[in-house]
């Protein structure tokens, strides 16, 4: 079985290669799919030391149909305008007075202006070239990106993260640290939109135990998404709160901490992973792997860290960081999908009805229950007003964007950008279009470069 991830040559690729060749996937061969053949050949060096006795055979490429063709799964995680790109989206919002995020505020909004046309480009190439292909998109925004994906292929783009993974992981070991046995018989209720959810139920053996942990200030500051924002707070809501709903509680602290900062996140990447490919180029290939897993520590380690030090959530503990991420997601629903054991993973997919007070065509992140049949959202319960208001106009946002980037309409991404609860004004609306597209040659060329908007 073939599996072809895009944006081959990206950093995170090894995380998903380990996992196929620790056992236990139908995977038989990876096709690698980048623009840039020099960070394909860095990447095939560490692959080259992660391979043995059952690893998947690895073939790279440039060219995409040549990527597609034969594809059971298509692996998106690609980057249009790479990490500098990423840095202008957190410099322009920041210089505008907004969050600059790579996904949540401005900065995703750039980001996806730009990203949409790609995206739905590479999904027109699957329904061409490898049309019963399941597409796994990774690509952020990646609620927004699989939306548009799902234009051109349907429910066959199912988005994924590692943000949910996590915080239901954090919250199952708080509740064990309590004296809860949590064993087989264990469900989590979640929901939301890409980055912007919250974790509602953990029934253990048909108890709701999440009201138990609520109570429990000791067992809520273990879980670091509670740390950024405070147990008092998590109480308030009655729910955990995914780690980038910082960013909305906490706007103010969160602009002010990473205005401060030396470097933006984006800034810090970008230069830690052009050493990185720089220096597997030009070094023996035989080291590549120790030099990946060194950058990778410090990646890991460093994460979010400005609004960690604002909100005084301290380090990252040893413990987050080992939690097994997107790639095992991945695998999990490849596996399913495939004939394994039907499972109950937390995905990107169309809406329906499983959200009430969101469109049918939305995409919302919700656990599904996945088997040879496909993926079928599970139910949820009726949400709270404060949380239904910011998920309907956070996603009317996503879909102003997707319209704008699929028309070249300015007038929409100005909506688009004025409607976010984290912009708030249609002047520095129209600053920040204006601004980014000056700036960014992707958005340039899905807006046009004409005059203010």
């Amino acid at each position: 079985m073939r599996l072809t991830i895009l944006g081959g040559g990206g950093f995170r690729v090894p995380l998903v290669y380990a996992a196929l060749a620790a056992g236990g996937s139908p995977v038989t061969e990876v096709v690698l799919h980048d623009v840039s053949e020099p960070r394909l050949a860095a990447i095939r060096a560490v692959l080259a030391q992660l391979s043995g006795p059952g690893a998947p055979a690895v073939r790279t490429t440039t060219r995409l149909d040549d990527a597609l063709d034969g594809a059971r799964f298509v692996f998106s995680a690609i980057r249009v305008d790479g990490a500098a790109g990423r840095t202008v989206d957190e410099r322009v919002a920041l210089a505008h007075g907004v969050l600059g995020q790579e996904t949540t505020g401005a900065g995703g909004i750039a980001f996806g202006l730009r990203t949409v046309p790609v995206a739905m480009r590479v999904a027109e190439r699957v329904a061409d070239v490898a049309p019963q292909a399941w597409v796994i998109n990774f690509t952020n925004p990646a609620g927004m990106i699989t939306e548009a994906m799902q234009r051109v292929l349907g429910e066959r783009v199912v988005g994924i993260c590692d943000s949910p993974v996590g915080l239901a992981h954090r919250a199952v070991r708080a509740i064990q640290g309590m004296g809860v046995d949590a064993g087989d018989d264990l469900s989590v209720g979640y929901v939301g939109l890409n980055h912007l959810g919250w974790l509602r139920v953990l029934r253990v053996d048909g108890v709701d135990r999440l009201p138990d942990l609520l109570a429990d200030d000791a067992a809520l500051r273990s879980i670091e998404e509670v740390r950024l924002v405070g147990p008092d707070w998590a109480r308030a809501i009655g729910a955990l709160p995914n780690e980038y709903l910082y960013y909305y509680y906490c706007a103010r602290e969160a602009v002010a901490a990473i205005r401060s900062a030396p470097r933006t996140r984006g800034e810090f990447l970008h230069e830690q992973q052009a050493r990185f490919y720089d220096t597997a180029a030009a070094t023996d290939p035989g080291d590549a792997l120790l030099r990946w897993r060194q950058v990778r520590d410090e990646r890991d380690a460093t994460y979010m860290a400005e609004s960690r030090r604002a909100s005084g959530a301290g380090e990252r503990e040893a413990a987050d960081m080992a939690v097994g991420g997107y790639q095992q997601v991945a695998l999990e629903l490849m596996a399913a999908l495939s004939g394994g054991a039907g499972r109950t993973l937390i995905l990107n997919v169309r809406n329906g009805a499983t959200v009430p007070g969101l469109p049918a065509d939305a995409v919302v992140e919700v656990p599904c229950l996945v088997g040879p049949h496909g993926v079928t959202p599970l139910a949820t319960d009726p949400l709270p007003g404060s949380m239904l208001g910011l998920l309907q106009q956070v996603k009317a946002v996503e879909q102003d964007t997707i319209e704008a980037a699929v028309t070249g309409s300015a007038a929409l991404a100005v909506r688009a950008f004025a409607g976010h609860p984290l912009v708030d004004s249609v002047a520095v609306a129209r600053d920040l279009v204006a601004a980014y597209r000056a700036e960014l040659p992707g958005v340039a060329a899905v807006l046009g470069a004409g005059v203010r908007p």
